[in-house]
């Protein structure tokens, strides 16, 4: 199974009237998520289902990815939320084998900690920023994974628009 990681968009800032639940993504963050979409769809690395934790900026981010992913919308899963432990993640995973690839949309330091967990590394090893998404290969039965890649925001320009440069 292959897990792909999307951290929620650039959201309000914490303070706001309505706790940190109810920040939504500033317009930035729309574009971010609709970005990871388009990328993952122009890439072929599309996942199956999309599961996301239910804070508003990470319903918000998985709407807007699976509209511009042209996939159905997000199912939302409590155990999501801030504060997800890795071994639950991965209990609660073990109801959606039948699908080869699925993206978790949550939160920092959830998603860093879970690498972690999986690839038995230091906790501080990753950083998982804003809009970013990363992707987990599991070795089932174990809880064994392997990291296979980590793609900023900044990197996720369309295809079309890249241009070698004269080092390429």
């Amino acid at each position: 199974m292959e897990i792909l990681l999307l951290r929620h968009a650039k959201a309000e800032p914490h303070g706001l009237p309505g706790g940190d639940s109810e920040r939504a993504l500033i317009p930035k963050g729309l574009e971010q998520a609709r970005r990871a979409g388009t990328y993952l769809r122009m890439a072929g690395l599309l996942p199956e289902i999309i599961l996301t934790s239910p804070l508003l900026r990470a319903k918000q981010t998985a709407e807007a990815f699976s509209e511009s992913a042209h996939l159905p919308g997000p199912v939302v899963q409590s155990w999501l939320s801030i504060g997800m432990h890795p071994d639950i993640a991965l209990r609660e995973l073990a109801a959606f084998t039948e699908f080869k690839r699925v993206c978790l949309v949550g939160h920092e330091p959830d998603f860093s900690s879970l690498i972690a967990w999986v690839t038995n590394g230091e906790g501080g090893a990753v950083e998982i920023r804003k809009g970013s998404l990363s992707l987990i290969e599991l070795k089932p039965p174990s809880r064994a994974g392997i990291l296979r890649f980590v793609i900023p925001q900044r990197m996720m320009q369309p295809v079309a628009a890249y241009q070698p440069s004269q080092e390429d």
